[in-house]
Formats: C-alpha cells, structure tokens, sequence
C-alpha cells in the first residue's frame, strides 16, 4: 500500500462487501453504522518540542499560515493519494502545521485494524489503550469550559466503553402474529375502549351545551371505533380531496368498501364527537394543575410508555426535530427552516439511527425569547431520560450540540458526536473562524479535552464538530460527486464521517410516516397529534414486525415483498374486520333476500302518516314521495312496482 512507502506514517483500512457478508456474525460488536467505500487514514501526531519552539510575531504567523495553506489546497489530491497527512497541532501560541514525521503517538500496528463487521464500523475498542488508568473521561467535567486553558492539544487517549445492553424487539408475540397484533403491541385495545368512552360522553357534553338533542347521534362502540380508524388509514392509501368522496354514487369515485362498513353521516359524526379526555374536568388556564397538553394527555401516557418498552434501543441514536404539516393558524406552530417541512407542528424525536424507529416523541409547544442552546440541552437530556451508563452514542444536529451538554452526557455514561456552532459557549477560541482562515475542501482543525474533541472542517461549506467518541487524527476518504460529474476522493475527519452516517434515524422515521398520512385536516391542533402518533405506532409496528420477522411477511401473504403499504392495508382490513353499519346491514339483508322478498319478511305495508320520499324512485333520479314502504328495509316506496323493483 501506498502507505509502506511513506515509513507506515498511518493505517489505511479497506472495506469490501465480502467482508460484510463473511462477519454478519459480528454485527452487534461493531460499535457505529458506516458506509463500506471509506478508506481510513490514522494521522500521526507528534508532541512539539517546547525547548525548538520559537514564538513568533502575529503578522509572521499570519504570513507563514496563508502560504502553507495555499500549498495544500495545490496538492491535497496527490498528497492524500500518496500517503502523507499534515499533522495539525494546538498549541498554546496558536494552531500550526507540520510534516509527518518517523515517529507517530498513535501505533500504527495496535490503534486500527482491518473492519470485519457487518455494518463496515469502526472498532472503537482498538483505538483504545490498555493502560486506561491514564486518563478518565469523567474527570474534570464540572470545570468550566470557557476556561482559556480548558482545550489543549489533540494527543490524549479516548476511553470508550463497549456497549452490551439488550437491544431490539421485546415482545412475546410467535409466527403467527399478524398486522394487529404488533400494532397492539403500541396501540392497546385499552386506548380504543378509552376513546369509545370519551366520546359517547363528549357528544353528550355537546348536545347538553346546545340544548338540542343530535338525532342523527348513537353511542359508538369498540368495533366501530377500530372501524373508523382503519378507515382514516385506508384514507392515507387512496387519497381524494374530499372525504365525502369516498361515498360518492359515481362509480369511479365511490368506494364500495367504504359505503358497506358506514355511512357518511356516521363517519362525519364521528369525526365531530371523537375524543380523549373528559371535557367536563378539563382545568382552565390559572388553576392548578393545568395542563396545556390536557386534550391528549391520555393518549400521550400510553404511547409513551408503549414505544419505549417494545423496543429496547441500540447502540446508535438520533435526536432530531419532526415536523407535522397542519392548516389553519395554531399558537403551538413552529418555524423550522432546516426541514422539507418549513412550517408545522414541532416534535422531537428520539430515533434509532438504523431503523428508524422512534422511542420517544415529545412535543413542543414553544417559549418565546428562550436561548435554543439552553432548549437543546433540557430536549435531549429528557429524551436519553433511562438510558445512563449504557453507553449509546448519540447524535444530534447544531441546534442541540454544545460542550456542557457533551460533558452531562458523558458524565451519564452516553457518547455525543454533532455539528455545532462556532459561537456556542465553550467552543474552543482557537477554532473560530476568524482565528483558521480559508480552509481547503477536506483540511481540518481539532483540539482535545479528555474524550472531548472540537473538529473544524470545509466539506462543501465549513462545518464545526463536537464529539466524545471519535479518536482525534483520523480522517476518511470518501467517493464525492463534483459539479462537473466527476468523482473524487474527499478527506473528512471521522466526527464528520459518524454524524453523516447516523443522522438520518428521524429523517427516516419522517419518510415511512409521510408516506401515506392519516386522518384529515381540521380546526382542532389536538387533532392533529392524536393522528400523528397514530401514524406513528403503525410505523413503529411496521419496523418491529420486519426485525422480528427477519424480512419475512405474515402468515398468508402471497407477494413477492411484504412493504409498508401492504403493512397498512392488511392493518386496516384487520381493524375493521367484517363491522357493517346500519346502512350496510340494511343492504346486506336486501341482498341476502332478493329472490324472495316476501318470504323473509319484506312486505309492502304503511310506514307513516307523513309521506316520504320513494327510495326506488330517488335512485333512478325521480321525485315521487309515498306513506307506504318495506319496515325490514327501513325505506319508502310506491305503490306500484318500486316494491318489486328495488328488492331484486
């Protein structure tokens, strides 16, 4: 390798598919999910020798710095290519550059080895040192960190523990499990029955604030509450402007299905009463115990609980902020410019960096003129709330990232690694920007407290790092796509490299659940978390029923791949089972006795005193109105052959 004929400065590291599938084996030893086309570089790092320093006037170092990083924006492509690495020092007179040397802190032949996992990670445990007693990385953490002699050079042994709690699907469920089941597993029957019942009393509480009895209005029930949702989740698959629609008489608008498990009305009755809390205890603002979050605080205790305890997480995790897409003006309505989503409802996630699964999902309501770095640390120490002392690796974007919110978690027992912001408290003065100058695509700065490691970097625009589990010195080579097409072999430091690899577990999360939404839009805001976290156990359900199953599908599934479209369809058809409203009962039974009318039963007899509309006649597109009818059908028909008629 190109790295012998440099006096094995540094370890380049290769992986391959075939290694992948030759250790799936060793999978859970790999600590961090990282792409199998990065070549790895270890740079050496050497200590200055204090007594050969000379200090240098400010215009001097100013001078000497511009012309060394104009030599490497010239040759970074053939200098990385042929095995050299600047070593970049922090000193106490600033930062400096120097050439490699023969001698390296690091051992070239004990620090890194070749990557036999299935995720193609990086072992920590062998950039370990075996003399830990050197260095612990839970000391000094209550010291200040704007202290200006609290950075120092990036020579210092990291310490990560391996990380051994039980991770992935806990549940008892066998083989034969289907859709419903797993969905249980998130939303209980529980959750249902308190829906049925705050309901019924919510259409009450409504008709005895207006003083009108709703004669369209009965009590729901169980099966026609799993109905209604399996419905809204159909709704999300074959999406129509209106939901009115979904009844229409047109037979290429109009959905049988739909017609026969209710009627219109019911479904928008449903949609008026449906509820979770008891409106008639609901505290007001000023009284104690108020709870903003009142109206789905029932849903929310539940949930919470579920999604946690039906998946244990794994090593990797991300937070990140969701967004759900409302209409109308809602107070608790954020602004979030970083997403595809600019302006909605704010959640935020707790995710599994793989999967995609989400532990935890806590909403936002907003406090206005509060710092973000202060709202990053209380979000993300509630969220890891359970997970001390296992040793998962979190990541997190510049919004949360900051050195006292490192150090909390580290002192937890929880590894960190994010983007941050140069002007955050803590960030190490000699990485700012005004102090590095023009970086090149691919050189990078870095200071070291104890696991704590400031990287600043130019990928395509300069980007500001803070991690507790990346070795400082190691630096990547990655396949990058130019603007004129061509690909190149882009150096980044390792923080970079695991935040791009482990940061899409919200985004994924986002995409399975935007895929088919449920429910509609509406005036109420509650309503819109009430679907959101529907939405999201199905999702949640769908992840855990493909990892228990190995990728297999359900019982009785004859496609080629069970997707999640074929998760919800089969969810939905399950929930609603074979309910049948009033209305499809009705033409069911008219169905079943078409042959012979009158010997089920059906007769033509008086039904009123008021005449009402013939249905045969309404069908056809006709006015006739007539006291007589069928009782067993419920409808109004003529005298004359509209009896005959409209039973066949």
């Amino acid at each position: 390798m190109a790295a012998g004929k440099r006096r094995e400065l540094f370890t380049i590291l290769e992986t391959s598919a075939d290694t992948e599938r030759d250790s799936a084996s060793d999978s859970e030893e790999s600590p961090l999910n990282l792409s199998a086309d990065v070549k790895w570089f270890e740079i050496p790092f050497r200590k200055p020798d204090s007594d050969e320093e000379e200090e240098l006037e400010e215009d001097e170092e100013e001078d000497e710095f511009k012309s060394v990083a104009a030599a490497e924006t010239a040759d970074a492509a053939s200098y990385i290519a042929g095995g050299g690495c600047n070593i970049i020092l922090v000193t106490d007179n600033g930062i400096k550059h120097e050439e490699d040397t023969e001698e390296s802190y690091y051992a070239p032949a004990n620090n890194c080895s070749e990557i036999t996992s299935n995720d193609s990670d990086i072992d920590f445990s062998d950039l370990e040192e075996e003399q830990n007693d050197l260095f612990s990385p839970f000391d000094d953490l209550g010291e200040d960190c704007t202290s200006p002699d609290f950075w120092g050079e990036p020579d210092q042994i990291i310490s990560i523990e391996p990380f051994t709690a039980i991770s992935g699907p806990q549940h008892a469920l066998g083989d034969e499990a289907d859709t419903r089941d797993y969905f249980r597993l998130l939303f209980p029957d529980s959750l249902f029955e308190h829906m049925v019942e705050q309901t019924n009393n919510y259409a009450l509480y409504r008709q005895r604030r207006s003083g009108k009895v709703d004669a369209h209005w009965h009590p729901t029930d169980l099966r026609e509450m799993r109905a209604y949702i399996g419905l809204n989740i159909l709704m999300g698959i074959n999406q129509l402007p209106d939901y009115g629609m979904y009844w229409a008489t047109d037979i290429f608008i109009g959905n049988a299905g739909f017609k026969k498990t209710m009627t219109a009305r019911r479904f928008e009755k449903l949609n008026q009463n449906i509820h979770l809390c008891d409106r008639e205890s609901e505290p007001v603002p000023g009284e104690p115990g108020y709870d903003g979050l009142y109206k789905i605080r029932p849903l929310l205790d539940v949930v919470q609980s579920t999604m946690w305890e039906a998946y244990a997480p794994n090593r990797c995790l991300t937070v990140d902020e969701g967004g759900i897409a409302t209409k109308g003006r809602f107070s608790p309505t954020q602004y979030m410019p970083s997403k595809p989503l600019k302006k909605g409802l704010k959640v935020w996630m707790l995710c599994d960096s793989k999967s995609g699964y989400c532990h935890r999902a806590n909403i936002y309501v907003g406090r206005p003129g509060e710092d973000t770095g202060a709202v990053g640390y209380r979000v993300v120490t509630g969220l890891v709330k359970g997970l001390e002392g296992k040793h998962h690796h979190i990541f997190m974007d510049s919004f949360f990232t900051s050195v006292p919110l490192v150090q909390r978690l580290l002192r937890d027992g929880l590894y960190a690694c994010g983007t941050t912001l140069p002007t955050r408290r803590g960030f190490p003065e000699a990485l700012r920007l005004r102090n590095v100058g023009k970086l090149a695509q691919g050189e990078f700065f870095q200071c070291q407290r104890a696991n704590i490691v400031a990287t600043v970097t130019r990928d395509t625009k300069v980007v500001s790092c803070l991690s507790s589990n990346c070795a400082p010195g190691i630096v990547g080579i990655c396949p990058s796509r130019q603007r004129d097409g061509a690909v190149l072999g882009v150096p980044r430091p390792l923080p970079l490299l695991l935040y791009q690899e482990n940061m899409r577990g919200v985004d994924l999360s986002d995409q399975l659940r935007e895929c088919y939404q449920v429910g509609r839009p509406c005036k109420k805001w509650w309503r819109y978390f009430l679907w959101f976290y529907i939405n999201l156990c199905i999702v949640n359900a769908y992840i855990i029923l493909r990892e228990s199953r190995g990728g297999a599908p359900p019982p009785g599934f004859t496609g080629k791949q069970f997707t999640q479209r074929h998760f919800r369809i089969r969810l939905a058809q399950q929930l609603i089972g074979d309910y049948q409203g009033a209305r499809g009962m009705e033409r069911a039974a008219r169905k079943r006795h078409a042959d012979s009318p009158v010997e089920y039963g059906h007769r033509l007899e008086r039904m009123s005193e008021r005449s009402r509309r013939c249905r045969n006649c309404t069908n056809k597109g006709l006015r006739h109105e007539s006291v007589f009818g069928c009782k067993i059908c419920n409808v109004h028909l003529c005298r004359g052959g509209c009896f005959s008629e409209f039973h066949k």
